[in-house]
Formats: C-alpha cells, structure tokens, sequence
C-alpha cells in the first residue's frame, strides 16, 4: 500500500511540475508534505537522510559569490569582452558561450559554472536585444555534456570515484573525455543549426556593440577587486579539492562567507539575502523529499537489482542496461539516490565472476550524468537556470526544454553505447 500510496504522490507531483499552472516549488513542498503525512517518510528521515544539504548549501553559496560579483559589474565585462570577439554575431556567440560553459562545467562542476554564466547570458542577449532563451537552453545542454568528463564535474561522478579507489580525476578525463567532446560537437552542431533562422542582429545593433568598451561597464572598485579575489580563490578550491581533501560545499560555503565580510560595508547582508534564488532552494528540497519517498519504500533499489536478474551478468547486456536506464531515469529522478543505489549493485557482480567492472562504472556515470538533458528537472543545473530565467523575466517552459533536451539525451545515449562497446565490449 505505501508503495502505491508513494507512486501516485510522486506521478501527481510531477504531473503538476509538468504543467506549471502553480510554482514547482510549491508543488514539490507540497509532495513532499504528502509523503510525510502518507507515512511514507518522517520528518527526521527526511532531513537527516534524503534532503541533500551538501547540494543545497553549495547552491546558496554560489548564489550569495554571483549576487555580489555582479554588483561590480563583472560580468558585464566578460560578456561584452565575448561578444566583441564574436563581433556580435548570434551564433557563434551561441557557440562561444556553450563551450564556455561545457569547460567550466567539467574543471568546477556544472552548478556553480551555469551559476557564472547565465548573468552574463542575459547581458549579452540585453545588449544585442534578441531572446535569451535559445543561449539558456544552450547553456544547460553544455553544462550536463562537459559535467560529465571529469570526477568533479557532476556529483554522480564524484560518488563512483569515491566509491572506486582506482577511478581517479585523470581516469574520468581518459576513458569519457574523448566521448563527451564527441557528443558536444554534435549537440552543438544540431542546436546551432536548429537556430540558424532566429537569431538576427542588426548591423547596426553590431556597430553599438562595437563601440562599447567593456572596461566602461566596470562599477563598485573595491566590490570588483574584493569579489574576482575570493571568486578566483574559491575557484583554485574547486580545482585543488582532491589534494585538500575538503568537500566542494566547504569551499563555496567558506568563500561566500569570506566575500560577505569583505563587502560589508558596501553590501549589506540583508541586501545579498534577499537577492538569493529561494525558489530554487526549496524546489529541490521538496525534490529530495519526493524522491527520498521512492527510495524509502524501495522502487529504486527494485530497478536496480531488476537489471540484475534481466541480464543475469552477461557485461555487454549489462552496460547497455545500465547506461539506458540511468540515462532515462534520471530525466525524471534525480540522478544522486539512483547512483547511491546502483553502486552497491555494481560491485556485487563481482560474484557473477565480472573481473573488469569498469564498462560498468563508464556506463553508469555517462547515463545518470547525461540524462539530466532528459528533462527541465533531470539536473540541479537545469532548475538553476530555469529559476534565473523567471526571475530575468525570460522564462521558458518544461516543454520549451522537453523539445530540445530530450532529442539531445537520446543522441548522447546512442552515441555513448557505440562507443562504450568499441572502446570496451567488442573484445569480450
């Protein structure tokens, strides 16, 4: 009875988040409400084990790091620096910005970049005065693409490296890398060609551009110096976090904090807390609730040991399996429990006499993290951009990113299997 009293809450929800008739923040809270009132989660549970704090507080530092960097006028500097290198022209400015953020998303991770980058995307479309929707639904397909090359790129990486001692940065960077720049180039390829026809700048709107000197759009000194300091400084974090041995959410947490005090006086705290994406937060906190429901009565755990008894450890069959279903589920789930539950899963084929399980360990990181292109809620990247673009008033809807993100993820699968089966299974 729970398990189908967790279902039908969990289809509602999502159903609701679907249509956008109410804020999904409300909607998810509201599920996850549901779920404790079923019976199904009690509140300490929920806290204390599938609310993901780690994500939450990495997100609200990183909004608090934006918020007063952009006081400065940052990023209006970055963003007319790109386009006059472009010279104002739409597409390859698309370009220039998607690969900008498929780089930082694989050397930071793909929260904090699109968190970096969106700022700049609506200058950039403000100044040119065209839709900033084609370069946000961009930005998020890049971000999903380069998180996936690196163990730190996107968390789901990160929880197999901890899970695999001998899968470390430079492993993830050797056996994915080569694919993901692959699938990048023809994401990019289709979503340039998809847009050829609307996105139009004026030679004139070209020439004012031209004109502009970025260094003239530079504001608050002490903000700017203060800011791109600890920005760098929490950057160089981010990068060193594996020697340092310090989670990424310490680094963010402590360079949030550190630029606050720093800025004090020229930004007051109450101003930066007001400027934070609230919505966001509490969506996934309702998020991790729902799907904290489908954990707690084993529906996940019930796929993955699924995959299991349907391939019954033949390892070609298996990696196909696993990189299909992590890819569609976690279009609809997030990604993060379906890892944790399929890591345990992995290493007890081992007894089904799997000496190389590292196809396996490929086909998973590349599913959970490409999935997350599936759908507006397959990646905290996707929410993220998603809440910025309300609040810019340039919103685009779940269907808006269905169109373009599901097209892109099945690409990726398809291109991901024949690689993993050249690269690792042709032989066996």
């Amino acid at each position: 009875m729970d398990l189908i009293l967790t279902f039908v809450i969990f289809v509602i929800s999502y159903v609701f988040i679907i249509s956008e008739k109410y804020n999904r923040a409300l909607v998810a809270c509201l599920g996850g409400v549901a779920m404790l009132f079923a019976g199904v989660l009690d509140l300490n549970t929920a806290f204390m084990e599938h609310i993901d704090w780690h994500t939450i507080v990495l997100l609200l530092s990183m909004m608090i790091l934006v918020s007063i960097t952009s006081q400065s006028g940052f990023f209006e500097y970055v963003a007319i620096s790109l386009a006059r290198i472009v010279k104002g022209r739409p597409l390859p400015l698309l370009i220039m910005v998607s690969t900008l953020t498929a780089v930082g998303s694989a050397f930071l991770n793909n929260v904090t970049t699109v968190l970096l980058v969106v700022p700049i995307v609506f200058t950039l479309t403000k100044l040119l005065k065209i839709s900033a929707i084609p370069y946000l639904l961009a930005t998020i397909l890049a971000s999903n693409i380069g998180g996936t090359a690196t163990l730190i790129g996107d968390p789901p990486n990160l929880m197999i490296g901890q899970a695999v001692e001998h899968l470390t940065f430079n492993a993830f960077l050797i056996h994915l890398g080569p694919v993901v720049l692959f699938i990048f180039i023809v994401i990019m390829c289709w979503v340039t060609f998809l847009y050829r026809g609307q996105l139009h700048v004026s030679l004139e709107e070209r020439k004012a551009l031209m004109a502009l000197r970025p260094a003239d759009f530079l504001r608050h000194r002490r903000i700017l110096v203060k800011s791109v300091f600890v920005l760098s400084v929490t950057t160089l974090g981010f990068l060193l976090q594996p020697l340092l041995s310090v989670e990424l959410t310490s680094v963010a947490m402590a360079g949030a904090l550190l630029l606050m005090f720093l800025t004090h006086d020229e930004q007051q705290t109450e101003e930066v807390f007001q400027s934070i994406e609230w919505v966001t937060l509490f969506f996934f906190v309702g998020l991790f609730m729902l799907v904290g429901g489908l954990k707690e009565v084993g529906i996940i755990d019930q796929i993955a040991s699924s995959i299991i008894h349907y391939t019954d450890g033949d390892l070609p069959k298996t990696a196909m399996l696993i990189l299909w279903v992590s890819g569609l589920l976690s279009g609809f789930v997030d990604n993060i429990p379906f890892v944790a539950a399929m890591i345990p899963v992995i290493l007890e084929f081992q007894e089904y006499g799997m000496t190389n399980l590292d196809p396996l360990w490929w086909a998973l990181a590349l599913g959970a993290c490409l999935g997350g292109n599936g759908t507006l809620i397959g990646a905290s990247s996707n929410v993220i951009v998603a809440g910025m673009a309300v609040r810019a008033k340039q919103p685009f809807t779940y269907i808006d990113f269905l169109k373009i993100g599901a097209p892109a993820a099945i690409v990726s699968f398809v291109i991901s299997s024949i690689y993993i089966y050249f690269r690792y299974l042709i032989y066996l």
